[in-house]
């Protein structure tokens, strides 16, 4: 096996071995970027210098005898909003095309301090507002498993930069499913973490409210190294959780399905589907019976309404954030970019108020509704085919709003109310393309999702099939 086809714990395991180097890998990673990267436009861009510098740090330490961290020498690559002091970050816009922060991101600070080195920027939609992986500035992100098709958005180079081996793994965020969109369309894990696990300090913001930070990697187990690398409480970010972390990669390492009551969601995630997303939902819950799991159908009530109640939050508080460059820079924006958070100005703030004073209560009902019957959701990801590039190039056309929304129907509820959710491939294809499901759990039960999301990943093999790239 090459280099660039390990995964994350692999390429730290023979690092911290001496089975090969941090530069190693480095190397090994940026050849195969150049090779690749200009089929995807994963990369806004390419910091080589760093990553040779990382590298070096880490064999330098291994050679003087010092401990490394379960991360040492893999080279990782991010959506470009994540702030490095001194360094480009362009938040996938014209408006920070040249942006160079004051401040360095905890997350970013954390990763370095478990041993990964960092390769660059990736690719997103503009200012992380859109699920299909369209930019304006930068180009469209293509999927590895079909360059026709999106990656999903808008963590869209994540996905992309992960699924093609042109790093071990990478940071997304989501708002209203921006990493469990593009991890299910390009077939990797994706973990949106409980709201508040993961610390935003340093992170470009667009609905404070509903933002999270959260790795996309080939196996749970990766999946698990990066988010106990960066969760828990930062004091830089008064909104992070004070509640205590747990061991996720101890366990990804117990993969436990006997027994687990799983909840099978039915209605609104099947209402205009295509029956392809459907039958790769059903194979997944398939394949968790086998593993032990036990199947229970579940009523979790009126999501169309709690889908509802995230517009006014997602639309205000990104029109919040940018009114500034809106009435200073408005040609600068992408016609997309632009016409959604202007939709901010229209909401009251009867509307936008209400849905934040309704959302602890609505929250604590769904949990004691769903929880009270299972342990874990499950719920697709998306519910269509994959779609092309061109069909979603809608920009602000006539419609757009309900394209995007038909991408993000199953994910988006989710933020609003709070909970984890661990995307995973399902055994079954969609029409050629990868399929997925989420698995969705208690507020802080991350573990419990990884345990089982093993199971389910030694039950089906899933990280054993690549893109055709």
């Amino acid at each position: 096996m090459s280099l660039t086809g390990l995964t994350l714990a692999q390429a730290a395991a023979g690092v911290a071995q001496g089975d090969f180097t941090a530069t190693e890998l480095a190397e090994a990673a940026l050849a195969r970027i150049a090779a690749v990267n200009p089929k995807l436009n994963a990369f806004i861009r390419v910091e080589e210098d760093t990553v040779r510098k990382g590298a070096a740090a880490v064999d330098a330490q291994r050679a003087q005898g010092e401990r490394l961290g379960p991360l040492a020498g893999a080279p990782l690559a991010h959506k470009d909003m994540y702030y490095r002091a001194g360094g480009l970050t362009t938040c996938g816009s014209a408006i920070r095309r040249d942006f160079r922060p004051e401040i360095t991101a905890t997350v970013l600070t954390r990763l370095e301090r478990a041993g990964a080195t960092y390769l660059g920027g990736l690719n997103m939609a503009e200012f992380a507002m859109g699920p299909t992986g369209h930019n304006e500035h930068f180009g469209p992100c293509r999927n590895p498993w079909d360059t026709d098709r999106i990656t999903g958005g808008s963590s869209s180079g994540s996905g992309s930069a992960t699924a093609a081996r042109l790093c071990y793994g990478t940071l997304g965020s989501d708002t209203g499913g921006s990493i469990r969109l593009p991890a299910g369309f390009c077939h990797l894990v994706g973990m949106k973490p409980t709201q508040t696990r993961v610390s935003r300090f340093g992170v470009m913001g667009l609905s404070f409210s509903l933002d999270n930070v959260g790795p996309l990697t080939r196996t749970v187990l990766d999946n698990a190294l990066m988010l106990a690398a960066i969760a828990g409480r930062d004091p830089l970010d008064p909104t992070s959780a004070r509640v205590a972390t747990e061991d996720y990669a101890a366990a990804a390492r117990a993969p436990r399905a006997s027994g687990v009551r799983v909840g099978v969601v039915r209605g609104f995630f099947e209402k205009d589907a295509d029956e392809p997303a459907l039958a790769a939902r059903d194979s997944a819950l398939a394949a968790l019976v086998s593993a032990g799991a036990q199947p229970v159908e579940v009523e979790v009530g009126d999501m169309a309404r709690i889908n509802a109640l995230s517009a006014p939050l997602t639309a205000c508080e990104a029109a919040t954030l940018h009114a500034h460059w809106l009435r200073e820079r408005r040609a600068d924006y992408g016609a997309q970019m632009r016409a959604r958070c202007e939709m901010g100005f229209r909401f009251s703030a009867v509307e936008y108020l209400a849905a934040l004073q309704l959302r602890p209560r609505i929250v604590a009902d769904f949990a004691d509704r769903v929880f009270s019957v299972c342990d874990v959701l499950l719920a697709p990801t998306f519910n269509i085919a994959t779609p092309t590039i061109e069909d979603t190039d809608v920009r602000a056309s006539q419609g757009f709003e309900a394209v995007l929304a038909r991408i993000s129907r199953c994910t988006r509820p989710f933020n609003y109310l709070t909970l984890p959710g661990l995307a995973l491939p399902t055994p079954e294809a969609v029409l050629g393309m990868p399929g997925s499901v989420q698995l969705i759990g208690r507020p802080f039960g991350e573990a419990s999702l990884y345990s089982l999301g093993a199971a389910y990943e030694a039950e089906t093999g899933f990280p054993d099939r690549e893109p055709p790239l």
